[in-house]
């Protein structure tokens, strides 16, 4: 896994087991479980693959005192800090710290009173845990939601600066906020207002219920690729309707295109048009898959013709530039050798192996 140094707001550091969110840190990526809590087996084993998968913190919600014990086995098995996704009962958040989360997520609003939140502010300290401050549009504050002066920015906004003042004038800090809303207008000029207004608050992004694989995909694209690229969000997860595991290569693939954070190949593949003369589709998708599980950050270039071939993408590590049933496999924009058409699959990955 490679990280490349970009321009960041300079936030305050958070402290979530081993994973620094804030402070010039590499943007974390996260997502969350989907299996009952209660079946720890299950649930470690989805922790376990969205850890393959490259999430480096997972969520995993306690809905109710019979999925604290085993939270906390998973706690103890995860490869990486996991999250406690916290509502309406204050007491299963002190319980979920106590029984090992590094993070716990909890929107003050439905907590209840000041001394409840106050209550999980001091467990959460008392065990070192960070604490995510979620507030979403659904679920403000009813004295700010009621408010007909104020739009839905306005009031995400105003609720998020009450509680982040109220924590730290409590003195704790080692807080992550996050202002979530299904619109992508709504969750960009909130994050920037919120990134002017509390510039030392690391920022959690993430359009919440943004839908299935292709609806999700794009909304999350737009709205946390145009943040990172202002420099705005230390950490994100992509919510999609669909199996947790299809989130995180959106989210990596995000980073990579921002030239952010990269894990894993870049494909760089022309769309076809009437000079190729080989099934481009086919290879690429080939490509792709078997690329799938490989981590090396290389760029790999899939040319439908010599016109899109080692000059345009010269920059690649390896590539080919295809003609009539064969291609010119180059490296780093220098020709090594002619392959046919069934074997440029093999060339790639062999020539990626020797990177």
């Amino acid at each position: 896994m490679s990280y490349q140094p970009c321009a960041r707001e300079l936030t305050r550091p958070a402290h979530v087991g081993s994973v620094i969110i804030g402070g010039g840190a590499p943007v974390a990526v996260q997502s969350m479980t989907c299996t009952p809590t209660v079946d720890a087996a299950r649930t470690i084993e989805q922790v376990r693959a969205l850890a393959d998968a490259g999430c480096d913190l997972v969520r995993v919600s306690v809905p109710n005192a019979d999925a604290v014990a085993s939270f906390g086995e998973v706690c103890a098995e995860s490869p990486v800090p996991i999250v406690a996704d916290i509502h309406f009962d204050y007491r299963l958040a002190i319980a979920a710290v106590e029984a090992g989360a590094s993070k716990l997520r909890i929107n003050p609003g439905n907590i209840g009173s000041w001394d409840r939140v106050d209550a999980v502010i001091d467990a959460a300290g008392e065990c070192g845990a960070a604490i995510r401050i979620g507030v979403n549009a659904g679920s403000l504050d009813p004295a700010i939601a009621q408010r007909e002066d104020l739009s839905q920015v306005d009031k995400l906004v105003a609720s998020s600066m009450q509680f982040v003042e109220h924590f730290e004038a409590r003195g704790f800090t080692n807080i992550v906020l996050s202002a979530k809303a299904h619109s992508v207008a709504t969750t960009l000029e909130t994050n920037r207002r919120l990134s002017a207004e509390l510039p030392q608050v690391p920022l959690h992004l993430g359009v919440t219920e943004a839908g299935g694989i292709q609806q999700g995909t794009i909304k999350s694209a737009i709205a946390l690729g145009s943040l990172l690229a202002e420099g705005i969000g230390d950490t994100m997860r992509v919510s999609l309707t669909a199996d947790p595991l299809e989130e995180v290569p959106v989210a990596w693939g995000i980073l990579s295109a921002l030239e952010l954070r990269r894990r894993g190949p870049e494909i760089v593949s022309c769309p076809t048009c009437a000079r190729c003369q080989v099934d481009l589709i086919g290879i690429a998708d080939e490509v792709t898959r078997r690329l799938a599980s490989c981590t090396k950050p290389v760029t790999v270039a899939v040319m439908g013709c010599v016109v899109n071939g080692p000059g345009e993408a010269s920059d690649a590590d390896v590539g080919v530039a295809c003609g009539r049933g064969s291609a010119l496999l180059f490296r780093h924009g220098e020709v090594i050798r002619k392959v046919a058409e069934d074997e440029i699959a093999d060339a790639l990955l062999d020539e990626i192996d020797r990177l």
